[in-house]
């Protein structure tokens, strides 16, 4: 068993440039794990930085000088935030509020709903079994209540938190995109002389993550734009706020899209009932979907992220349980790194060279 493990370490870490690989990963978890929150807005900055730096790029190709190309790019995406900022999020939280004001009244006609069960099949439903789960429904809704409650107030406390990421992580992009040469030269000295396989990592993850990036905003323009209009022409009440959540359901791939038809499916039901309205909505829904699935995705993604979907829920579920909503954002992206370092342990030197040769 060990001369097993002694020689699978020798093939795989005897090589001076995997060990380096390695090192470098365990160090950057260390730091994401002890400092991650306090590393936030640099991450969300570079993450940013990383975004714009293709038409800051375009911009110096027709001959605009970095700066100016930088300070254009960014004074452009400052003023699409606000414009949606102004535009978009007043709507959608009036919505969110009114839904939010009719969900009890919602409940209490789901709970008469299933009243009526017992009565309609009586070989199949009990009293008792419908008491129970509505006793055991109504205790979580309390509970949950009681968390919403106590996040709101303890939001209050993260305002100056918000003045960080308003006021400091704009600086930080701004110095990221002018100074791009200056720190990827400070960042090439720090890094060791055995740094092949790191290379090799990062030249995979800039191609895979800057075409998922590309298609995925895409696809949420996409997606969100058609949902609003097609339950806009339908009727739906809250059309923009299902729109939108919709649309942003797309950033966790299959477990997203389940998750959102749930609202969907109740505000509609609530609407029209179980009416000819409400199976329209949801066979136009399930068109948007497969849509998407099967034609807008293989489109947008048919050169960017080649990840079996077993592969992207597990990343879903595991990065997400180690670093909630960011982790759930930053899934399929960090899957890619894994991914890419297991190819660079994969690749030997000699199947380097050769497949640079060819």
């Amino acid at each position: 068993m060990f001369s097993v493990f002694g020689r699978w370490y020798k093939r795989k870490f005897s090589d001076p440039d995997a060990a380096m690989l390695l090192i470098l990963i365990l160090i950057s978890s260390a730091l994401l794990l002890l400092w991650g929150d306090m590393l936030m807005p640099v991450i969300v900055a570079a993450v940013i930085a990383y975004l714009l730096d293709w038409p800051v790029t375009q911009l110096n190709r027709v001959g605009l000088g970095r700066s100016p190309a930088v300070g254009l790019v960014l004074l452009c995406f400052i003023l699409i935030m606000v414009l949606l900022a102004i535009g978009l999020v007043p709507v959608v939280t009036k919505q969110s509020v009114s839904l939010a004001q009719e969900l009890p009244t919602i409940w209490q006609n789901a709970q008469s709903w299933l009243l009526t069960l017992p009565d309609k099949y009586p070989e199949y439903v009990q009293f008792s079994h419908i008491y129970e789960m509505m006793e055991g429904a109504n205790q979580r809704l309390v509970d949950f209540g009681e968390q919403a409650l106590s996040a709101s107030i303890g939001s209050i406390t993260s305002v100056a938190a918000l003045l960080i990421y308003f006021i400091l992580v704009p600086l930080m992009v701004f110095f990221m995109l002018k100074d791009k040469q200056y720190f990827t030269a400070s960042i090439s000295r720090i890094l060791p002389k055995e740094r092949r396989l790191i290379a090799q990592v990062g030249n995979e993850m800039n191609v895979q993550i800057a075409n998922y990036i590309r298609g995925k905003v895409i696809e949420i323009i996409i997606v969100g734009a058609v949902s609003c209009v097609t339950f806009a022409i339908m009727d739906l009440r809250y059309a923009l706020l299902l729109g939108v959540l919709v649309g942003l359901s797309v950033l966790i791939p299959y477990i997203g899209a389940a998750v959102v038809t749930i609202p969907v499916g109740v505000v509609a039901m609530f609407q029209w009932g179980i009416s000819p309205e409400f199976w329209y909505l949801m066979v136009a829904y399930g068109i948007i979907q497969a849509l998407d699935g099967n034609l807008l995705v293989p489109i947008l993604f048919s050169e960017a992220v080649s990840l079996h979907p077993l592969y992207i829920i597990i990343a879903v579920l595991f990065f997400g349980g180690l670093w909630g909503f960011w982790g759930v954002f930053f899934a399929i992206p960090l899957a890619t790194l894994v991914k890419a370092v297991v190819t660079a342990w994969s690749t030997s030197p000699e199947q380097l060279t050769a497949s640079e040769k060819a």
